[in-house]
């Protein structure tokens, strides 16, 4: 693998291989900050609010659980505690499918750049 990423950098110009270098794997927090930028970075902000909100109301719901005693109450506060764990799972989902697009799209970046890499030697 290190072979082809020699010759990639090899023929490639100083501004692609530049670009070929930030298209290299990120760790956990890269992928994690990539998630806020782009053209939906506003959308990842506004769920991640979200979350923080029904965080807020789970641990109300969780309140509410232990201080009744009547069984119809227990049941409400406990289908709000599913409810919002529910929810709460669901953005984290979001946000994992976010950065799972956002490594397959750096990796078919990768892939264009070493095909016209490689082409353009073999034309030469």
């Amino acid at each position: 693998m290190e072979d082809i990423d020699t010759l990639i950098k090899e023929t490639l110009t100083e501004e692609e291989s530049k670009f070929y270098e930030e298209l290299d794997e990120q760790g956990l927090f890269g992928s994690v900050k990539s998630i806020f930028k782009g053209k939906l970075g506003w959308l990842a902000v506004i769920m991640n609010i979200v979350n923080l909100a029904v965080f807020g109301v789970l641990i109300y719901c969780f309140i509410q659980f232990f201080n009744v005693t009547a069984t119809n109450e227990l049941i409400k506060w406990g289908l709000g505690i599913v409810i919002c764990t529910m929810m709460m799972s669901m953005i984290k989902l979001f946000g994992w499918m976010q950065m799972d697009k956002r490594a397959i799209l750096r990796e078919m970046k990768r892939l264009e750049l070493q095909v016209s890499s490689l082409s353009a030697k073999i034309s030469e």
